[in-house]
């Protein structure tokens, strides 16, 4: 079992950046896949990107690649979402997710943070 917990969201500008972290409880967290979504409120949970269990293998969404790096550490037991260049409509809840498959289905995580917020000031 993984427990996970978010931190590291807050405000900044557009153009700024951020680093989320996850930090995991549990001894199987290599186990498995690391995911971060993103959801504003009324809307969908929106796929950002995943990362594989090796570290090896990253996927985002088209709206943040280029700007976001998801990155882990399986000696410390944390995921990290480090946010480049803001943008106003990457406001949001951030949470992270831990799952047996690599997807962009929010169904296929089976652990989920409570979340961070979040906020850029255009």
């Amino acid at each position: 079992q993984v427990q996970l917990v978010e931190s590291g969201g807050g405000l900044v500008q557009a153009g700024g950046s951020l680093r989320l972290s996850c930090a995991a409880s549990g001894r199987t967290f290599s186990n498995y896949i690391m995911a971060w979504f993103r959801q504003v409120r009324g809307k969908e949970r929106e796929f950002v990107g995943c990362i594989s269990r090796s570290a090896d293998t990253t996927s985002y969404a088209d709206s943040v690649k280029g700007r976001f790096t998801i990155s882990r550490d399986n000696e410390k037991n944390m995921a990290y979402l480090q946010m480049n260049s803001l943008k106003p409509e990457d406001a949001a809840t951030y949470y992270c997710a831990a799952g047996p498959n690599s997807s962009r289905r929010s169904s296929s995580y089976v652990k989920w943070g409570k979340g961070t917020q979040v906020i850029v000031s255009s």
